[in-house]
Formats: C-alpha cells, sequence, structure tokens
C-alpha cells in the first residue's frame, strides 16, 4: 500500500468512531423494553419518585376530592413535610457515600433544646445562644464522622450508638422539661421565626417551608456544581478508586458528618418554629422518617447514586400518602402499612436499577 493511500490518523479514529456507534446503535436495538426501561431509570432516577407522588395525588384526589384539594390540606402537608424534608438532606449526604445516620432525629432535638435553655433559662443572648445550638448539632456530626473514620466502625452501629448516647444527654441536660410557647415569645421570639406564616393561594405556609427550599438548592448546588460535590459521589460509588484517584476519602466522610449535624441542627430550629414549644420527645420518629424520604426519594442505600431533589420529592410522597389515607377514613397504621410498602419497592427497584452497570 503506498503512502497516499494509507488512511491519515485522523480518518482512522473517525471510522473507528462510526464502527463504535454503528455497534452501540445495534446493541440498543437488540436491548427489551424492560432493557430500555432499566437504563432510562439509571440515567434519569428521579423519575420513579416524581411517577409516586402524582399517584399519590391521584390517590387523594379519588378519596376525597373535596378535602384533598384545598389550601387548608396542602398547608398541612408542607407543614409536616419541612421537618422531614431539611432532614432528608442531612440523611442524603451521608447516604450517598454509602452510610447511614440514625442519629439526626436526636441531634436535631439536642440542639434545640441547647437553642432555648441558653436563650430562656440561662440568660445567654439569642444571638449567641441560637449559633452554640447549631455548633452542637455540628459536634455531633463531627463525633458520628470521627468514629466511623478513625477507628472504622461501620455507621449504622457508630450512629446506633450515638442515638442512645445523645438522647440520655438530652433527658439529662433538658431534665425533661418543656420550654414553653410564653417563655419563648418573652426571652426568645427569634427562635419561633421558622413557625411565621404566610397566606399564599389560599394556603398558610410557614417560613420553615421557605427555609427547606432554600437547604435544597445550596446542597443541590454543592453536589452538582462543585468538585466537593463530585467527590461525595465518588467516596460512595467506588472508596478505593476514589481514593487513588486522589480524594481524601476519610476527609470527605468526616466533612459529610459534620455537615448532616449542622442541618439537623437547622431542622431543630425549624422544629422550634413549627411547634412553638421545645420538648426533648419532640421529633421521636424524625430519623426513620428521613432515612424513608431519602429511600423513596431514589437515592441508593449502596451510595453514589441519587440527589437533593429526588429527596424532596420523597419527602412530599410521604406527606402526600399519609394525606390520602387520613382523608380516606383508615386507621393511621394503614398509613404506616403505605409507607412500608413504598420503602420495600424503592430499595427492591433500585436494585434492579443498579444491574444496569452490570
Amino acid at each position: 500500500m503506498s503512502e497516499a493511500s494509507r488512511p491519515t490518523p485522523q480518518e482512522f479514529e473517525k471510522v473507528l468512531s462510526g464502527a463504535s456507534a454503528s455497534v452501540a446503535s445495534f446493541e440498543e436495538e437488540q436491548l427489551t423494553f424492560l432493557q430500555r426501561l432499566q437504563r432510562f431509570l439509571h440515567l434519569y432516577p428521579t423519575t420513579v419518585p416524581f411517577v409516586v407522588l402524582l399517584l399519590g395525588l391521584l390517590l387523594g384526589l379519588t378519596v376525597n376530592p373535596h378535602r384533598f384539594a384545598t389550601g387548608s390540606n396542602f398547608s398541612t402537608v408542607l407543614t409536616q413535610v419541612t421537618i422531614i424534608g431539611i432532614l432528608g438532606v442531612a440523611q442524603t449526604l451521608v447516604i450517598l457515600t454509602a452510610g447511614i445516620d440514625l442519629s439526626v432525629g436526636v441531634v436535631m432535638v439536642i440542639s434545640s433544646v441547647v437553642m432555648g435553655r441558653l436563650a430562656v433559662y440561662d440568660g445567654v443572648p439569642v444571638f449567641l445562644a441560637f449559633p452554640i445550638g447549631l455548633l452542637t448539632g455540628a459536634a455531633c456530626g463531627w463525633l458520628n464522622g470521627i468514629l466511623v473514620t478513625r477507628l472504622k466502625m461501620p455507621p449504622f452501629i457508630v450512629t446506633l450508638g450515638t442515638l442512645s448516647i445523645i438522647g440520655a444527654l438530652l433527658i439529662y441536660y433538658s431534665q425533661s422539661q418543656t420550654i414553653g410557647m410564653q417563655d419563648l415569645d418573652a426571652k426568645a421570639p427569634f427562635l419561633q421565626l421558622m413557625g411565621v406564616p404566610f397566606q399564599f393561594a389560599g394556603a398558610r405556609i410557614i417560613l420553615g417551608t421557605f427555609l427547606l427550599i432554600l437547604v435544597c438548592i445550596v446542597f443541590w448546588y454543592i453536589l452538582n456544581r462543585t468538585a466537593y460535590g463530585r467527590h461525595v459521589y465518588a467516596t460512595g460509588d467506588d472508596p478505593e478508586a476514589a481514593r487513588l484517584a486522589g480524594i481524601d476519602t476519610d476527609k470527605i466522610l468526616l466533612s459529610v458528618y459534620v455537615l448532616a449535624g449542622l442541618i439537623s441542627a437547622i431542622a431543630g430550629w425549624a422544629l422550634i418554629g413549627r411547634v412553638g414549644a421545645i420538648s426533648p420527645t419532640a421529633g421521636e420518629n424524625a430519623n426513620l422518617d428521613s432515612i424513608t424520604a431519602v429511600v423513596i426519594g431514589g437515592t441508593s442505600l449502596f451510595g453514589g447514586r441519587g440527589s437533593i431533589v429526588g429527596t424532596l420529592i420523597g419527602a412530599l410522597i410521604v406527606g402526600v400518602f399519609r394525606s390520602a389515607v387520613s382523608l380516606a377514613g383508615l386507621d393511621v397504621l394503614w398509613q404506616q402499612f403505605a409507607i412500608g410498602v413504598l420503602i420495600i419497592v424503592a430499595v427492591a427497584l433500585d436494585q434492579w436499577i443498579r444491574r444496569v452497570s452490570k
């Protein structure tokens, strides 16, 4: 073959690209409908929770259209979702790294109690009591992170232990006393700020709901538009590969748990506004609700895949389904039944979708 007839490197690369495209096109044509659906859901994981949310809305409109589609019911759902959603953001960060945090609920409560007792009983100015409460949450997260990264303990065991430890400290510090609305009104009205209501399109929306939206926007940006966010996903997807790529996975894990504690403390501030008082027994099931919202929202318990948007949708699904079942006149146990079914279906679906990469 003469020099003139030989293909140039650019021509050779073009031929290879065309051949690869042809092979990919052939493989695509050979896929069944379920395989195509599997690939689509792998690329767009928030599709499933969005469809489930629509089904929940349709269910509510079917069982009781006159009460479900009202501003009052919409307000109730959003108020319920506010705390679950904020804690869900904290839980999402941890689960993205293939961990789990069972302590977010008790961290939320102890942070709110620290804010309230310092401001109401100890005479600390609220502009100091509030950040101390936030730092309390971050410190609890730091403790979880240190135990996970330094002692290499499983996150489930670590946070199960700190759930009991922090819970005991909460009862000791609070003396099992509730700080009433009147005391907060008199000495620390700022702590109730997230409960201030606004009227919008016939619905009564508290300021805490806007705080939820703000938290979601901030951490959506962090996870999707920063190098730190990419490192979080990489750490959860394949820690060994992330380390080989130069990512300090222990540092990422520690920072994730600290952020989770801080966000939980922010949820504590929102909880004060929603309840109007500070109780050491508030939010008893908040940690489980946050995990429910994250899992139903499409975040994989195996790490490396999920989104803040999915978690927000998951929290809305919990609120909508509970509202629909309640308006249908069914016992509260059927609310738990419906949520349990959704969790199992979500995890099974996640395992099926993950097989697309194998």
